[in-house]
Formats: structure tokens, C-alpha cells, sequence
């Protein structure tokens, strides 16, 4: 039988930014890289790779000139894919970018990238993992120097580190479990049966360990969720404009102004916060400020910090109060909510405690208070995102089949090797090694194989 092998297409996509810039770099990458490269810049033979050579870019149909750039060349597996790449650096005014793609698109066997198919085929030809993969998007998307570092942590590959440790330690203990079931007359080590069970626990108890981390890593990664509650005229798009130092929102004396959630998102002291500004809170007299009254509780349930702000020249209203259920303290260390009197210009001194939780005073339009509360935001966020050591779960997903894979543990654990079933143990123990193994995308059969032949006599 004859062996068929598959190519994959040559994909071409634009690698720098969008729009008008000094250079612009344009990535081809698949088996038609070379010969792109031999037609586009006249070339006789493919250029020595990762050495950048100049040349005259032409269209090869009719030799009209493109450009007069740069290439480099990667020849496989040496490559970010493990496939032939070539690099176009070209001038990066819109209208060079244009002419060399629409005569890329029309040579043979090449054709556009799809959204982030360059890292997949990274990843299918083993050069990175998914949480590199995924690394590579946050360092792409990070906005502030945390998310940036916790991105280049997770690209360094420090997160897939750990579960390999794991994933190796599980591998080990399923190995001399399924030794036990198919091999029970053969020359295995004495103490298989009463190690299994303690080192299963162990593995599961450090994975929910790890898993106890207040989800900083998924926070730094997203955001912290700041949302601003109060009545109508209270001052909250006021606030949100003082704290943002512009007019995100519109103020007004007009009650209701506000009636949809408005988000700013900025940089507070190197964090990464999302503030949104609510309507007020109050019996709404129709149903589109209804809507807005709906919005807001449904983000105030969502948000990491409540900002609730009263008008500290009137008496505080029920429906603000009632978002200060639990403690606080003024500055919302540990309790997620900040009692804010604001208006403070308007009074002789404003209350220093409202519903029971002791407040700040403020006032958005002098700026009184503003400098404490920015400081108390900046502290709940370090708080919030910081603590721990190493690496962190950055995905819904990771935190899932973690959970997914210390649940399989605890299960397998529970029953143990030598009690009378011995094959929902090692299902349970196959169930949790899959679930590593959807964070990475690694699941190897073969390393269960090489376990059990290298470490036991079998057949002697």
C-alpha cells in the first residue's frame, strides 16, 4: 500500500499591525513558501535562512515592480510552524501592503490565513502547546505591564511545567495500576498497593491547592470588574469621569440620565480595570429605565467591586444601601464593596458611616477624596491580582479540567488499588490524565506503555 502523504495549503496573512507604518511584515508559511519566494523576488536559489537579504519584490506575471524590501527565509522545521516560512518586510503604506497580498492571493496553492492558524499549526507540528498558544494571544492583547508579564510567564512555558510534573507523577501511578490488573502473577514491586492510594491523594490535594488562588490569574487576564451604584444623581457618571480624567459619560441635573451600562477601561497602577457606570437605582417610571435598573444589578452581581455612591446632601436612599450587604470597611479591603458620600463640597463634613459600613468622602466635582479612593482601587486590585507565586490559571478552561482532573482523583482514591476494583480506579485515573491533558493538548498512550515495560518485569 502506497503511503499518501498530505500538504497542507500555503497560508499568507499580514503579521504587523494594521494601517500606515514604516515597515509592514508579511508572513507565508507551508510547502509553497520557497517557490513563492523564487517567483516574487527573482530569486535563483531560496536565500540562507534567517539571514535578511534585500530584494526587488515584482509581480510574476507581468515583472511590474511591487516593492523594494526585505525577506527572510526559514526553512522547516526550523520555523515558529515547522514549516517553510517566509517573511516579507515591505514599505507599510496601505496601498504597498495591498499590491503584494492581492498577488500573493493569486499564485498557486496559496491562500489567506484564517484568525490565529499560523499558532495552530505551531501547535499541531509540536512547537508549542495550547497554553503557549494561548500566551501568545494574551501578550498580543495586553494592555498593562502585569498582563504582559503574566503572558510572557505563560509563554515561557511555566505553566505547562507544572502540568507536566503532574501529568508525569499521573502517568507513573496509572502505570502501576493497570500493572496490577494485567499483570497480577508477574514479578511487580511489593508496595504498588499501598502506594497508589496515598500518592493519588497527594496529586489531587496539590492540584486543588493550586487551584485555590482566588482566580487572579483569570482576573489579571480579563480585567478587574469595577461597577459604579447608586441613585439617580448621586454623581456616578460624575465619579466615573473623575476617575478616568474625561468625560466618559454624560452628567446632567436630570434624573435617569444614564440608562444603559457605560465601561471605561484603563490602566490603574499598572492593573488592568473595567469601571461601568450604572443607572440609578430606583422604582424606573418606564420600561427602558427599568431595563437600565435590570443592567445595573445584573453587573453589580458580576462586579469583583461595588462603588456605591450616595448624595452626601441627602439621606441615603434603600435601594443603595441594599447593595451594601456584608462589611466594608470604606476602602474595600476583603469585603468587595466602598461606601462613597459623595458631594462632599456640599456639606460641612459628610457621613463617616452609612448603613452600617463606614464610608468615603468625596467629591467628583472638586476633586476632594479622589486622590484616597484611586488609592484604595489601586490596593484592592494588587490584592485582588498579585498575590502567589508563579505561574496562574489564565482560562475558564484550565480551571475546569483541573477540577475535572482532582475530582477524578479524589474518586480513585477513594476506592483504592487492592479493594476489589481495581478497573474503576484505573478508569478514574484515565479520566484525570485526559483532563491534563486538555489544558496542553498532550495525551500520550505510548508514555503509559513505556511505564509499565521499563519499571516491572514483566514476562521477565
Amino acid at each position: 500500500m502506497t503511503e499518501v502523504s498530505f500538504q497542507p495549503d500555503t497560508i499568507f496573512a499580514l503579521a504587523s499591525a494594521a494601517g500606515r507604518a514604516g515597515v509592514a511584515v508579511i508572513r507565508v508559511s507551508g510547502p509553497a513558501a520557497g517557490s513563492m519566494l523564487l517567483s516574487v523576488c527573482g530569486f535563483e536559489d531560496l536565500p540562507v535562512p534567517r539571514r535578511a537579504i534585500r530584494c526587488r519584490m515584482v509581480d510574476p506575471k507581468d515583472q511590474s515592480l511591487l516593492d523594494d524590501g526585505l525577506v527572510i527565509w526559514f526553512a522547516a522545521p526550523a520555523s515558529f510552524t515547522g514549516e517553510d516560512i517566509a517573511e516579507l518586510h515591505i514599505h507599510g503604506g496601505r496601498a504597498t501592503v495591498e499590491a503584494v497580498t492581492s498577488v500573493l492571493a493569486t499564485l498557486p496553492d496559496l491562500r489567506l490565513a484564517e484568525p490565529g492558524e499560523f499558532s495552530k499549526r505551531a501547535f499541531l507540528s509540536g512547537k508549542i502547546d495550547l497554553t503557549e498558544a494561548e500566551a501568545i494571544a494574551d501578550l498580543v492583547e495586553a494592555g498593562t505591564d502585569a498582563q504582559r508579564c503574566q503572558a510572557l510567564a505563560q509563554l515561557g512555558g511555566g505553566l505547562a511545567e507544572q502540568l507536566e510534573a503532574w501529568r508525569a507523577e499521573l502517568i507513573d501511578i496509572l502505570a502501576h495500576t493497570e500493572a496490577w490488573i494485567d499483570f497480577p502473577d508477574e514479578d511487580l514491586p511489593a508496595d504498588v498497593e499501598q502506594k497508589v492510594c496515598p500518592r493519588t491523594s497527594a496529586l489531587a490535594a496539590e492540584i486543588r491547592a493550586f487551584l485555590d488562588d482566588n482566580r487572579r490569574g483569570e482576573r489579571l487576564r480579563d480585567g478587574l470588574q469595577i461597577a459604579i451604584l447608586g441613585a439617580p444623581n448621586a454623581g456616578k457618571s460624575s465619579l466615573l469621569n473623575a476617575i478616568v480624567s474625561r468625560d466618559a459619560a454624560i452628567v446632567s441635573a436630570t434624573e435617569g440620565t444614564t440608562r444603559d451600562v457605560i465601561e471605561v477601561h484603563l490602566d490603574l497602577g499598572g492593573w488592568p480595570v473595567t469601571i461601568a457606570d450604572t443607572a440609578g437605582l430606583r422604582d424606573a417610571a418606564d420600561d427602558i429605565e427599568r431595563e437600565g435598573v435590570r443592567r445595573a444589578l445584573d453587573r453589580a452581581g458580576d462586579a469583583d467591586l461595588r462603588l456605591v455612591v450616595f448624595d452626601a446632601s441627602c439621606a441615603p436612599d434603600l435601594a443603595s444601601i441594599a447593595q451594601l450587604e456584608g462589611k466594608g470597611d470604606g476602602c474595600g479591603a476583603g469585603d468587595h464593596v466602598i461606601a462613597i458620600a459623595n458631594k462632599a463640597d456640599l456639606v460641612d463634613a459628610p457621613p463617616e458611616a452609612i448603613g452600617g459600613v463606614s464610608a468615603l468622602g468625596i467629591s467628583a466635582k472638586t476633586g476632594e477624596g479622589l486622590p484616597v479612593l484611586l488609592r484604595c482601587l489601586e490596593d484592592f486590585a494588587a490584592e485582588t491580582m498579585a498575590g502567589g507565586e508563579g505561574v496562574a490559571l489564565t482560562r475558564l478552561r484550565h480551571r475546569t479540567a483541573l477540577i475535572d482532573s482532582a475530582d477524578a482523583l479524589d474518586r480513585a482514591a477513594l476506592v483504592g488499588v487492592g479493594a476489589g476494583e481495581n478497573e474503576l480506579v484505573a478508569e478514574d485515573l484515565r479520566v484525570a490524565a485526559r483532563a491534563l491533558g486538555r489544558v496542553t493538548g498532550r495525551v500520550d498512550v505510548e508514555e503509559l506503555l513505556d511505564v509499565i515495560f521499563n519499571d516491572f518485569c514483566i514476562g521477565k
